[in-house]
């Protein structure tokens, strides 16, 4: 074995390790959650992760220039955002104001990877390297992580790296593509990934300094494959074990170096030396990097100046009263339309926004199932198991049978020898289901089954922690209305590999309605109520509540009345049934206008029903903001459905208990999903998964552009871009907390990660003032700086804020 003499192997064990780390998990597709792409850079500032992300992926972490020059122009960014942004710099020789809005209208140079060995080999031999490792890696990698897609499962005993030295000893295409002895090459690799890493490294020359990008700039040209690996490790350890699939990975993609290298060393060593040189440098960015930092910032800068007059903004209602109906929905950014138009059909419905799991970290079972469904933040290991197995066995059974037919007729569908004859044989059966769904008739069916319960079920003591801890979290503790709707919410969409994406995040990629049904029941327990009493939560007797679904596709509510009936409430639930119906007609209406190819809101429902439709609906995109506040500071004032609403009311919470799980749960969760967005948008070709009509889903857990290859990880195009123009603007989320100050800094100490985020600007937060205005901006480093008062911009608008608020609800009732 060729050891390097420069460093023993636990320091390369450790850089694999760190490499490994710098790489974002990816779920798989049937339970998709957003990640964020720079995970494993939240220690470092916007500018460093440029100048990393640049060396080893040539990937660009901002907008082009003329994006925000044309902002420049425009107005949207004033000479005092830009001014404010350079402030903010913590860097030597930055050019005043003058110079920088020159430099705005000139290129910024285009961030050039450094070659890896198969890059070098591949321009000596005129043989695409890169492409035919990521063709024979991604065929093994397939059948490797494969869930359930292919008929016959792949050998994963010994781990990855056993795996596919079995697999590559055999086969003869890089052979014939010219890499010889390439399966005896690989026949003679040591048993252990350790061993083998330890011989690469060693042949190829690598020194300490070099192994820290290089490593990672392996990776990363792994794309999804090593973002699934990564989920692995991360799955491993949040259940308190180790994983090493990630590390063997990365040590079959030495290996494939170390080949290549060996057979064109005479060819390359020189560029191979300086490329090594190139490695071992610091991570450093250049001028151009922080001045598109600058100017990001400039404009995120503009972003907070207009949701600063929005707060200035007085709300026009409170809750002084009894409420008529109080509908609790998840802090998704979809759910703000729905929550202002309900608003606006009635003044006495109040609404609240909470997490979408609603507090409950349930392993769950569905009817007639086997399989655990993870209904809760990926963050968090399950503390409660559920199911929604009932106590008719017959039709358990039924249903049963008929999902093993089901798995049967497809596997049919797909084997080897069936498979050729399949469509003319079977064709004329599907007619009409091609003319149901060519037409868009299929029915939108919403989630339904038995109840769910919790199995094993929680003694007395522990249902009425649990309920206490969650209302508490939602700031809901008093002025109970008769009826109270808990909205879980979910997407309904047809021929979608991205489905999950659309549901909760916080429920896992799963819709919500399990987690609101097991709620409302817990709540509905007369007993729990009792000892809540006991506890100063006092829930009226003739309060009742309902879990519902908000499909977001269609803005439709199911309300699960079937799980607590109760006859003195019908007319209630009339009501709210109608209200529903109304404020969704809004929402629609409001959706409309930014969905392309709508027709005013008519057509909404049917194109969560068309096969070919590539974008049902916007999802999360346009997510600028996260607000923890009550709920009167934002009432009645247009977010455009681009804030996350967090009802948070400072002065009920004890000790800060609440504060620390907003910020440290819901908070990092919202990171995730802003910062997908914005790396699927500023980097589509590294970030994004491209184009959904090229899609083909790959093991079911990702998907593929064509027939084979990296497996594409983060957003579509069509999840970001309307055709024309831009759907998202990459903004870097702002996050507003009414809450002191100092108890906010407390909650920062507490937690690296989290002061990681706000310190390096991959958050920005603000504080509130008693009167809800942003008052505070936090400057890094545990410190604060005031902002300007904008009350005087927020007169401007007021009146016909209120003016068109009035005119809503008119129109609505």
């Amino acid at each position: 074995m060729n050891v390097p003499s420069n460093f023993p192997l636990s320091t390369l064990v450790k850089a694999s390790d760190t490499a490994a780390r710098a790489i974002p998990p990816l779920w798989p597709l049937a339970s998709s959650v957003a990640v964020n792409p720079f995970l494993g850079q939240a220690t470092e500032t916007l500018a460093q992760v440029g100048a990393r992300l640049g060396r080893v992926g040539g990937v660009p972490v901002t907008m082009p220039r003329d994006w925000y020059n044309t902002r420049i122009t425009d107005g949207t960014i004033t000479d005092a955002d830009l001014i404010g942004a350079l402030k903010a710099q913590d860097a030597a020789d930055l050019p005043d104001l003058a110079a920088l809005k020159m430099l705005a209208c000139s290129n910024a140079e285009t961030p050039t990877p450094q070659p890896t060995v198969a890059d070098l080999a591949a321009d000596v031999s005129g043989i695409d390297w890169p492409g035919i490792f990521a063709d024979r890696f991604g065929g093994w990698a397939a059948g490797f992580f494969d869930q359930g897609q292919a008929l016959w499962e792949a050998p994963r005993r010994r781990g990855a790296y056993h795996a596919w030295r079995q697999n590559a000893a055999h086969d003869l295409t890089p052979e014939i593509a010219g890499l010889k002895g390439f399966a005896q090459f690989v026949s003679d690799t040591p048993d252990t990934a350790d061993g083998a890493q330890a011989q690469a490294a060693g042949r190829l020359g690598l020194s300490n300094g070099a192994l820290e990008t290089y490593l990672h700039q392996l990776l990363f040209s792994l794309g999804g494959w090593a973002q699934v690996a990564r989920y692995h490790l991360w799955q491993a350890e949040l259940a308190g074990g180790s994983d090493d699939t990630i590390t063997d990975i990365l040590t079959i993609r030495l290996l494939w170096e170390q080949a290549l290298f060996e057979q064109y060393k005479d060819q390359i060593v020189d560029k191979w030396q300086m490329v090594k040189a190139a490695h071992a440098a610091p991570v450093l960015p250049d001028p151009d990097l922080t001045v598109n930092t600058i100017l990001q910032e400039a404009w995120e800068r503009a972003a907070q100046r207009d949701l600063a007059v929005s707060f200035a903004v007085p709300a026009p209602f409170t809750y002084d009263i009894r409420p008529a109906l109080q509908a609790a929905f998840c802090i998704d950014v979809r759910s703000e339309i729905l929550r202002r138009a309900l608003e606006a059909v009635y003044p006495g419905i109040q609404t609240l926004g909470f997490a979408g799991f609603f507090g409950l970290t349930t392993s769950h079972k569905g009817f007639a199932s086997d399989v655990d469904e993870l209904r809760l933040p990926v963050l968090l290991n399950p503390g409660i198991t559920s199911t929604s197995q009932g106590d008719d066995v017959d039709a358990d059974q039924t249903a049963r049978f008929k999902a093993r037919a089901n798995r049967a007729w497809g596997r049919f569908k797909l084997a080897a020898v069936s498979s050729f004859a399949f469509v003319e044989a079977t064709g004329p059966i599907y007619a009409g289901k091609l003319v149901r769904d060519a037409l868009k008739l299929a029915p939108n069916e919403e989630p339904a089954g038995p109840a769910p319960r919790l199995d094993p079920a929680l003694d007395l003591t522990a249902q009425t922690d649990a309920a206490e801890t969650i209302l508490r979290a939602m700031s809901f503790t008093n002025n109970f209305a008769r009826l109270v709707v808990l909205a879980g919410h979910g997407a309904n969409v047809v021929n979608n590999p991205f489905a999950s994406g659309l549901h909760c995040g916080a429920c896992g990629g799963y819709s919500g309605e399990v987690n609101a049904r097991l709620l409302a029941g817990l709540l509905n327990r007369a007993e729990v109520r009792k000892r809540l009493a006991m506890r100063d939560i006092v829930v009226p007797d003739d309060t009742l509540f309902v879990a519902a679904l908000h499909d977001t596709t269609t803005d439709e509510v199911t309300l699960y009345t079937q799980d607590c009936q109760s006859e003195t409430h019908s007319s209630d639930l009339e009501k709210a049934r109608f209200w529903f119906m109304v404020a969704g007609k809004a929402t629609r209406g409001e959706r409309s206008l930014r969905l392309p190819r709508t027709k005013g809101g008519l057509d909404i429902k049917s194109r969560s029903r068309d096969w070919a439709e590539t974008r049902p609906e916007w999802a999360l995109a346009g997510c600028k903001a996260f607000i923890a506040a009550p709920r009167h500071r934002t009432a009645g004032k247009s977010m455009q459905g681009r804030v996350f609403l967090h009802d948070y009311d400072w002065t009920r919470d004890k000790d800060f208990g609440v504060l620390e799980l907003i910020m440290t749960a819901p908070i990092v969760v919202a990171s995730w999903i802003s910062l997908q967005y914005y790396g699927s948008t500023v980097a589509p070709e590294t970030f994004g998964a491209g184009n959904k009509l090229l899609h083909n889903v790959t093991g079911g857990i990702g998907v593929v552009e064509g027939n084979g290859g990296t497996l594409r990880a983060g957003l579509p195009w069509q999840s970001v871009h309307e055709g024309e123009t831009y759907a998202h603007e990459p903004l870097r989320l702002s996050v507003c907390i009414e809450a002191p100050q100092e108890a906010i800094i407390d909650v920062i100490k507490r937690h690296d990660g989290l002061r990681a985020l706000f310190d390096n600007r991959w958050l920005h937060l603000f504080a509130l003032d008693e009167n809800g205005q942003m008052a505070w901006r936090y400057a890094g480093d545990l410190k604060w700086s005031a902002i300007a008062d904008v009350s005087e911009h927020a007169s401007e608008i007021v009146t016909t804020d209120q003016s068109l608020f009035r005119t809503y609800r008119e129109k609505c009732l």
